[in-house]
């Protein structure tokens, strides 16, 4: 676990998959096209790809000149490509931003990350593609992209880390009785403690039975003579009547 990290360096469909980065088997059939896919990055894009941002969650009406309003407040930007629909041009949702100098691009993606453009919070992150080595995009079954309605979730991004992984002691084998045999003496005899303590409470219980039976004969003893001197006073009243 020396070189775990939780921000991904190398991009692992199975790694992505999980919260802490772990997992040894998908757990969902999109791991498995990642992992099956031979992606090769597009060689039509140009650019510097490490001075480009990576910008998702748009309102599909935000523009391009909304985009250079926003983020050439950080700095100069050499170029901004909005994703488009080859077929109706509308927008998908996600653009990237190429700026002319680093430090332009570091202030960015420190701030601008959650801005509110258009009533929608955006996302920024560095851009991936060409940068990050095995990356799989989300059409694929990979990426670091949020929620979908199948419920897949991808970690090790800037959006959702890889959790720390928590090394607990292999308890499995003494839980279940199948430790050293000082272990399964001590569950032994534990077992007759308390089988020797239930025999007692069994015994007691049988005990205060008679005990409980006399107090209700008594009780029972004390409502037929307070019965009894009813009656006998209610005789002689009608006596008395007479």
């Amino acid at each position: 676990m020396a070189d775990w990290a939780p921000i991904a360096k190398e991009y692992d469909p199975l790694k992505a998959g999980s919260i802490d980065g772990t997992d040894e088997e998908p757990h969902d059939r999109a791991i498995w096209r990642a992992m099956l896919a031979r992606y090769v990055p597009n060689k039509g894009v140009t650019g510097d790809p490490h001075l480009t941002l990576f910008v998702a969650r748009l309102n599909l009406q935000t523009t391009e000149e909304k985009l250079k309003e926003v983020f050439s407040r950080y700095g100069d930007i050499r170029k901004i490509r909005l994703v488009r629909d080859l077929v109706t041009g509308f927008s998908k949702g996600y653009a990237f931003i190429e700026y002319k100098e680093e430090r332009a691009l570091l202030k960015a993606h420190r701030d601008a990350n959650r801005l509110v453009i258009d009533q929608y919070e955006i996302f920024v992150d560095f851009e991936l593609e060409r940068t990050l080595k095995g990356w799989i995009p989300r059409r694929l079954g990979g990426g670091f992209g949020g929620k979908k309605e199948s419920g897949q979730l991808r970690f090790g991004g800037r959006d959702r880390p890889f959790r720390k992984p928590i090394n607990l002691p292999n308890m499995k084998n003494d839980f279940y009785g199948e430790g050293s045999s000082e272990k399964r003496n001590w569950s032994r005899e534990g077992t007759r403690d308390w089988r020797t303590r239930d025999r007692d409470h069994e015994r007691s219980r049988d005990k205060r039975w008679p005990e409980r039976e006399r107090s209700w004969a008594w009780g029972d003893s004390e409502r037929e003579r307070d019965s009894k001197e009813e009656r006998s006073r209610g005789r002689e009243r009608k006596d008395r009547e007479r």
